[in-house]
């Protein structure tokens, strides 16, 4: 099945714009092929037309990003075509740092009644139920819980400081006079 052709039409606007932008050259290095990209594809009275092959030869890019810019720019826009889109997966941090201090503190605090010790679903749930988030996963409890040094578990929580290590390395003392012989240089 043969891919669509996205035929670009560049407006003067939009190629004096174009032009600007790469003249000056102050924008990362994608955003000015981009730029180049829509340039050569454009079909119009000023524009040259070129094909994905040329265009990614004259620009030292893939034809699949000749593609690509072109799909972007007839299906969406302009900005579209030169600048990447931000990305839609990511994951912000669900606490800042006053509700991990408040988490910390629960977690070192009281066990609930007849409770051991605090899991980490129990811990999501009772800050759920303080109102602190609306939700939260024992996972991201856990990860906040981790990288914290106030683990009860742990033989330093954080309360007092570990003594120095000796230094295991240390020099090496040789007795070269002790020991005349072959293996010395002479003059020493």
């Amino acid at each position: 099945m043969p891919l669509p052709k996205y035929i670009v039409h560049l407006t003067t606007e939009e190629r004096t714009e174009l032009e600007d932008l790469i003249r000056t050259g102050k924008r990362a290095a994608s955003v000015i092929i981009h730029a180049r990209i829509l340039l050569k594809a454009d079909t119009g009275a000023n524009g040259p037309g070129w094909d994905d092959d040329r265009m990614a030869e004259a620009v030292e890019c893939g034809a699949s990003t000749g593609y690509r810019v072109r799909q972007a720019f007839v299906e969406e826009s302009l900005a579209a075509a030169l600048f990447r889109k931000k990305p839609t997966g990511r994951q912000y941090r669900k606490l800042d740092g006053a509700q991990e201090a408040h988490l910390i503190a629960l977690a070192c605090g009281a066990v609930p009644e007849g409770r051991s010790h605090w899991t980490l679903q129990l811990l999501a749930d009772r800050r759920v139920e303080l109102n602190v988030v609306e939700s939260i996963s024992p996972e991201c409890v856990r990860v906040t819980l981790k990288k914290t040094n106030s683990s009860r578990g742990c033989a330093n929580s954080g309360g007092f400081r570990l003594r120095p290590m000796p230094n295991s390395s240390a020099r090496w003392r040789t007795c070269w006079r002790s020991t005349p012989g072959p293996t010395t240089r002479p003059g020493r």
